[in-house]
């Protein structure tokens, strides 16, 4: 994958790298704190690699103090998905309007079906046709 987009998405696309975005989203933390909720149902290392996915997507951060590996996340990456998917959100803004648009219009043809109405009749005098 070699467009950022895509590499965002492929990031996002995991439940675990999900939920150690959101844990990052209410400050930094580092590799163990964030490691601890999953480690009941998976190794250290293999929250090591969800890790290594974010930050080669971007989406984090490390950074060396001492022994300690601190994460952060880097909203960059974040904001152009979003800023990609609010062009997709108006065009489907716009096509619910129309499909409301569209299933009123069938309710009232139904509803003219069921309950025919009187159709105004024409204003004026009536011409008799003249028989040939």
């Amino acid at each position: 994958m070699g467009d950022p987009l895509s590499t965002t998405f492929a990031a996002l696309a995991d439940p675990t790298r999900r939920a150690i975005l959101a844990r990052l989203s209410n400050g930094e933390s580092n590799v163990t704190e964030l490691a601890r909720p999953f480690l009941e149902t998976m190794s250290l290392p293999a929250v090591t690699k969800h890790l290594k996915v974010l930050e080669n997507a971007g989406l984090i951060q490390k950074t060396k103090s001492a022994q300690w590996r601190t994460c952060s996340l880097r909203v960059d990456p974040l904001r152009e998905a979003t800023d990609w998917m609010e062009q997709y959100r108006q065009i489907w803004e716009s096509l619910d309007r129309l499909d409301d648009y569209l299933k009123e219009l069938q309710e009232a043809v139904q509803r003219d079906k069921e309950e025919p109405r009187d159709l105004p009749k024409p204003k004026g005098k009536r011409h008799a046709r003249k028989a040939k």
